[in-house]
Order: C-alpha cells, then sequence, then structure tokens
C-alpha cells in the first residue's frame, strides 16, 4: 500500500541546461539528499528543468546546484501543495540496482571484446558504462550513510575515473603514432547495438513512473549522452570498414575519454 502526505511548501523551478542523462540526475539527488529541507525533487531530463520541492530559503539549493557546473539557473518560486510518495526511496533504490547491474555488466563485456577486437572506441565506450555504474553505486551507497562517507566514496571514483581517462588518452596517441592492426568493426558494430539496447533499456527503467507520453520517453532516448556515444562507435565502425583505416575508432575513443574525464570531474564536485 503506497502512503501519501500533502501540506503546503514551495515549489522552486531550475533549468539545468547541460543535464541530459540519468546519470546527471543522480549527481543531483545525492548533492541535495542532505538538505533537511529538501523534501522531493521532480526530474523533467527531457527540457532539462527540476522542481524541487522545499522549505525555507532557495539560496542554498541553488548553490549547492551550481558546484556541479550544469549551468543552474532559476526560474520561479511558488507555494504548492506538496504530495510525497513515502514508498518513492525504495522503489528508486530498486531502479538504481536494475541499472546498476545493467551498466556494469556492459562495461566487463565491452571492455573484453574491445581489447579482443583492437577497438579503442569499444575500450572507451565500456569506461562510460563503468562511469555511469560509479554514479549509480553512489546513489545507493549514499543512501543512509555520513556526508563524509559520501564525499570520501565520490573522491576515490572520481580520481579511479581521471585515472582511467588519462591511460586512455596515452593509448589513443600511442596508437595515432604507431602502427595498430585495423579494429574489428563487426564486432565493434555488434557490441555497440547491443550497449545501445542496453542503455535504452536503462532510460526506460529510469523514466517510466515520471511520465507515460511517447513523446517523452523518445525525447529522453534520443537526447542521453550514452545514446549518443554508442551510435557514435556504430558509425566509427562503419568508417573503418569502409575507409580501411583505424583512425575513425581512435577518434571515437578519444572523443569518449574526455566524455569519462568530464563525468569525473563532476563526481569529484561531490565531495566538496
Amino acid at each position: 500500500m503506497l502512503l501519501k502526505t500533502m501540506f503546503m511548501i514551495s515549489k522552486t523551478e531550475f533549468r539545468i541546461t547541460k543535464m541530459d542523462c540519468p546519470s546527471e540526475e543522480q549527481l543531483i539527488r545525492m548533492k541535495l539528499q542532505n538538505f533537511n529541507a529538501v523534501k522531493s525533487l521532480e526530474f523533467d531530463v527531457a527540457n532539462r528543468k527540476l522542481n524541487v520541492y522545499h522549505h525555507g530559503d532557495t539560496a542554498p539549493i541553488l548553490a549547492a546546484l551550481e558546484t556541479l557546473n550544469l549551468n543552474t539557473t532559476l526560474i520561479s518560486t511558488k507555494q504548492s501543495e506538496g504530495h510525497f510518495d513515502e514508498n518513492s526511496d525504495q522503489q528508486q533504490k530498486k531502479l538504481l540496482w536494475a541499472v546498476l547491474i545493467i551498466n556494469f555488466a556492459f562495461f566487463g563485456i565491452e571492455m573484453a571484446y574491445g581489447l579482443f577486437s583492437n577497438s579503442m572506441g569499444l575500450v572507451a565506450d565500456s569506461l562510460d558504462m563503468l562511469a555511469d555504474s560509479i554514479v549509480y553505486a553512489l546513489a545507493l551507497l549514499a543512501v543512509g550513510g555520513s556526508i563524509a562517507f559520501k564525499n570520501n566514496i565520490a573522491k576515490f571514483a572520481g580520481y579511479f575515473q581521471v585515472l582511467l581517462a588519462l591511460i586512455g588518452f596515452v593509448e589513443v596517441i600511442r596508437r595515432f603514432i604507431g602502427i595498430e592492426a585495423i579494429p574489428d568493426f563487426k564486432t565493434m558494430i555488434v557490441v555497440s547495438i547491443l550497449a545501445l539496447i542496453a542503455n535504452v533499456i536503462c532510460l526506460y527503467l529510469l523514466q517510466k513512473n515520471k511520465s507515460k507520453e511517447a513523446h517523452m520517453q523518445a525525447s529522453m532516448i534520443f537526447t542521453s549522452n550514452d545514446v549518443i556515444i554508442n551510435s557514435g562507435v556504430i558509425i566509427a565502425g562503419t568508417m573503418v570498414y569502409l575507409l580501411e583505416s583505424s583512425y575513425p575508432d581512435l577518434i571515437i575513443g578519444g572523443i569518449v575519454f574526455v566524455i569519462v574525464a568530464r563525468g569525473a570531474y563532476r563526481i569529484l564536485k561531490l565531495a566538496k
């Protein structure tokens, strides 16, 4: 049985222009979860908007969001009737576990096949899946934990991602300079298509309870960074075949390592 409470509360709407996938939603949740004044968060990732239901001043909430460097602006604040599902935390944990398992499994799959097929695009994409796994794991570990515990975990995860991104950059440069075997384009395309399907499933799981409208689901799917990255690796695999060159694979690998480094930077922001 679902229990709900209702009371008068402030509703503040923010525009967050760089919030474009569910992992960034989890970063925001973690950033605000220790604010006692915050009672509920309502995300509209497709339109880059966040509604915060809270008591008291809006300024501390805005200041916390700005530290994530997602380009946050305050749109409006007004009084509202709050309707909050007391069992929503448990539902959120179940969803987080599901997407964590999917992302971590495909991190292993893409890493193994990336090394096997000599594809830096797949290796880089696997690290992006690992980055998402870390975000979801952080969200789960932070529940009920102290602020110091959350910050220490975030620091470790962020620096670990930075290290992986740097190793990836060095390997991409080494392959540009040296002579390497051309990646197996078939493996690149097939594994990336499977990873694309996995990301679409994750997006569906995370968003299905927020909007049942088809256009919203489509908007979420096609604006996600993860889906764009998967598509980029598929295109790179096609170009490897057409050009008989490893350069498309190295280029997409380098781009994804930049995205991984950016994700690490945002995780480190949680520790401040």
